[in-house]
């Protein structure tokens, strides 16, 4: 009887969701650091005020960043490439020796990234 090699299996779990939370916080991150440009480079009435809101919120996605990579190391997870269209964001990354990827369009990014600074502010 022959065997077929097997497939690796469709990662629907704790994985997927870490590595989509990481990937969305980096672009969270990105949209901090050019909106902390503007704010410091515009007329505005509250500037160092603003800043350091965003500064905060800055700290805060960072330290998060920071502890999904910790989990990246306790479940094997090796995120290899992140990939930016003019349809959306796709993201190759390994799990338990098994390569995976996918991809969202950037109306999803940028609703997801906006929920996740919702949710910092109401914390």
């Amino acid at each position: 009887m022959e065997m077929n090699q097997a497939s690796p299996p469709v990662q629907i779990g704790k994985e997927l969701e870490l590595v989509k939370r990481y990937v969305l916080l980096g672009v969270v991150s990105q949209i901090l650091d050019h909106d902390i440009r503007i704010v410091g480079a515009t007329a505005t009435k509250l500037p160092r005020l603003y800043e350091s809101m965003m500064r905060g919120l800055q700290d805060r996605v960072l330290l998060e960043l920071a502890s999904i990579r910790r989990q990246f190391r306790a479940c094997s997870i090796h995120l290899y490439q992140e990939k930016r269209t003019t349809e959306g964001l796709t993201a190759s990354y390994s799990c338990m020796g098994y390569q995976h990827h996918f991809s969202m369009p950037w109306t999803f990014v940028k609703a997801e990234a906006e929920r996740l600074l919702r949710t910092y502010l109401t914390k």
